[in-house]
């Protein structure tokens, strides 16, 4: 395909990633971000092999395993000890691992490689509407002034996107009742590494500590992290921190006595920083000259560990069809043809998977351990469940993206 004249809409993992693979392969790509300085909010992040292929395509993989650590498991097990589950990468294929990395990291290394593709980006420059005219599309501020014309407009500015709302491409869109309080401790001694560590008691209660790495370089002492994650539901988010500090510590100690040292760094309530998650289907993923990908096209529960890497896959694959000799109309029908059972797989499992560990459904809870217990007994269905942590799944019973021998993964062929 010729050179395309594209401007992607929002500076988060999908839109920088996607404006670095363009960049690299010859489009003329103008990034617009809402915020004057962009950063990644938030805390920790896995990213599982098919999220870590594509940045070895981005040659940026090497830097991210500086940043990040190594996860070799899953383990989330009861307040008394009892395995609910635990699921190892290694079953699947020797070496495979995940990485725990904090997402001002992965932010700072995409941003940065996509300004060494000279990716411009224009800062402050929140994007109200698309219009398509006369063979271009039209971005629009709030106060209906122009902020450019181009080709294609690339949408990837998260969860909560407007432009997502008023494309007429929206099949569902409804926040989750529950989501989550976050904290990133500093762990010198390094106490939380290898296994993202996860205590259930029954739905209503859930707590996760996932090794984090050292974050961005120069906005923390290169110090191991650990992110802290507690279930919550949102509208109790207030009624929680009314009830004070204390409280809530001497409920967490009640699942993790060992997270003390994490918890001594916690000084006040407002430390805690409540996200809430979205459940958004789309199709297709594209209009005439739009095309949405990252969490703006499918928001999900973070229960599979699946967003950033989705995300990442979304920017990889719409590049490689844009790199071919097609009509754009035809490239972007290909694009949510290519990614559909991938995102459907995922999106369908992490809908019915998150009540399974979030929801006011106590009865589920011992069903749960029962279920997830048996089915690490079972070798086939084991195998299954580490798959899906892998991202690797296509469907129920579809053949599954091929695992790389080695790690660094390479790149993963249908």
């Amino acid at each position: 395909m010729r050179a395309l004249d594209i401007g992607i809409v929002g500076c988060g993992f999908a839109g920088a990633a996607s404006a670095a693979f363009l960049a690299r392969s010859g489009h003329r790509v103008t990034v617009y971000e809402e915020f004057n300085e962009p950063a990644a909010l938030g805390a920790g992040i896995v990213l599982q092999p098919t999220g870590m292929t594509v940045l070895a395509e981005l040659g940026v993989l090497d830097r991210v395993l500086e940043r990040g650590t190594r996860l070799d498991a899953l383990h989330c097990v009861t307040p008394s000890g009892q395995t609910v589950v635990r699921l190892a990468y290694e079953k699947l294929s020797p070496g495979l691992f995940g990485l725990g990395l904090h997402r001002g990291a992965l932010f700072q290394i995409l941003h940065e490689r996509a300004l060494a593709e000279r990716v411009t980006v224009q800062h402050g420059s929140p994007v109200h509407r698309i219009v398509n005219e006369q063979g271009r599309a039209r971005l629009l501020a709030a106060d209906g002034s122009e902020l450019g014309r181009h080709e294609l407009v690339i949408v990837a500015n998260g969860a909560r996107s407007k432009l997502r709302r008023d494309s007429g491409l929206v099949r569902r869109e409804r926040p989750y009742p529950w989501g989550a309080l976050w904290f990133v401790a500093q762990d010198p001694n390094r106490y939380y590494v290898r296994n993202l560590r996860q205590i259930a008691h029954g739905t209503r209660h859930f707590l996760g500590l996932l090794p984090t790495g050292f974050g961005a370089r120069g906005a923390h002492p290169d110090e191991h992290q650990v992110s802290l994650f507690w279930s919550i539901r949102m509208d109790r988010v207030a009624e929680a921190r009314e009830a004070g500090l204390e409280s809530w510590k001497e409920q967490v100690l009640g699942y993790e006595p060992q997270a003390r040292f994490v918890l001594d760094q916690i000084q006040h309530m407002d430390q805690l920083v409540a996200t809430g998650y979205h459940d958004v289907v789309l199709w297709p993923w594209h209009s005439q000259r739009t095309v949405f990908i990252g969490d703006a096209a499918h928001a999900m529960s973070p229960q599979l560990g699946q967003g950033t890497n989705l995300a990442l896959m979304d920017a990889s694959a719409l590049a490689q069809l844009l790199a071919l000799d097609l009509p754009l109309p035809v490239a972007l029908e290909r694009y949510s043809r290519l990614r559909r059972a991938h995102l459907d797989f995922y999106q369908f499992a992490s809908r019915w998977l998150t009540p399974l560990f979030q929801s006011d459904l106590q009865l589920l809870g011992p069903l749960r351990n029962l279920a997830m217990g048996l089915g690490c007994r079972l070798p086939w269905l084991e195998r299954e469940m580490i798959r899906t942590m892998s991202g690797i799944k296509l469907g129920l019973v579809a053949k599954p993206l091929q695992i790389p021998d080695q790690t660094p993964p390479r790149a993963l062929t249908a």
